[in-house]
């Protein structure tokens, strides 16, 4: 009687829990089911790539013409001419277009230097210091992304004027050792989900704020820290406005504004050298390219979301 009561318990207590009419064997109630691309997935990425695509490639199609196809203003949308001497002659113009670049090298790395040491350190003060009014001091900062650039422009302007820093590289590339508030807050997310224990147990062996930072935070740091270096990279690299207002000699000017000045080098009733506007484009947006596709795993690592993946 016994050895028959404990096999019908088992048996009554998976009648009581009957499952569902549509489970599938092997999936949990909490499973997430994988998504399979179909033939029309494919289709519709295929199409929205190649809008996308269409004006990169127009830009190489100018970029290859030659000078009678820009006179005549026959461009077409895929290359016909391939004139690869237009990346050599763009180096030959009146403008000091190798200067340029290097202009353009030094304002976009000073700038993600500044960046990526201020970021972390405010983002990660933000997030383990105790301090009275830590949070209502965080929501300023954060407040400061809704003050549209065009109300600031003329008040900096005033003062960088003034620190006689016009006519210099100090106003475009000072600005970013102060952080600002979208970084701070990408850093802070990051920061505020990585186990709290970590900074305990340094404080127990003895370090202070900037040890904890250099040794044990900096290091889980880097997927986001790099993420927020290729965001100012892409800013800084192809900024038009700031080194529009702030510099006026020639040699001075970044790529982004030494494009503008090659529609110049045209004569009088002639159509701007457009194929060679065009070379100054994709010399602009190449390296872009390059650093998205090297750095494309530290923007998946950053994952402000789960916040652990510095702890991997």
């Amino acid at each position: 009687m016994a050895g028959l009561l404990t096999s019908t318990a088992p048996q009554r207590q998976k009648d009581a829990n009957p499952a569902p009419r549509n489970a599938r064997p092997g999936r949990g109630p909490g499973t997430v089911r994988a998504f399979r691309a179909t033939p029309f997935t494919y289709a519709t990425l295929i199409v929205v790539a190649a809008v996308l695509t269409a004006p990169l490639v127009f830009v190489a199609s100018i970029a290859l013409s030659s000078d009678a196809t820009v006179n005549t203003n026959s461009f077409t949308l895929f290359p016909t001419q391939f004139h690869w001497e237009n990346f050599s002659r763009v180096f030959s113009t009146e403008l000091p277009m190798g200067r340029f670049l290097i202009n353009s090298a030094i304002i976009s790395l000073c700038s993600v230097a500044g960046q990526m040491l201020s970021s972390g350190l405010v983002g990660y003060a933000f997030a383990r210091l105790r301090a009275p009014g830590k949070n209502a001091l965080f929501l300023i900062v954060i407040a400061t992304m809704m003050i549209p650039t065009q109300i600031t422009m003329i008040p900096q302007f005033i003062l960088f004027r003034d620190l006689g820093w016009v006519n210099t590289y100090l106003p475009l590339i000072i600005p970013n050792f102060f952080s600002n508030a979208f970084n701070v807050f990408l850093v802070r997310q990051f920061v505020s989900r990585l186990p709290s224990q970590l900074d305990e147990a340094a404080m127990v062996d003895g370090l202070g704020f900037f040890g904890i930072y250099r040794r044990i935070m900096l290091p889980m740091l880097w997927p986001v820290l790099i993420a927020i270096g290729i965001f100012t990279l892409t800013h800084t690299w192809g900024d038009f406005m700031g080194p529009l207002i702030y510099l006026n000699d020639e040699s001075k000017m970044p790529l982004s504004l030494g494009i503008q000045y090659i529609t110049s080098t045209s004569g009088a009733g002639q159509a701007p050298p457009w194929n060679l506007v065009m070379v100054g484009s994709v010399l602009l947006a190449v390296p872009m390219i390059i650093v998205y596709y090297l750095g494309q795993k530290y923007l998946y690592e950053m994952d402000i979301s789960g916040g652990s993946a510095g702890v991997k």
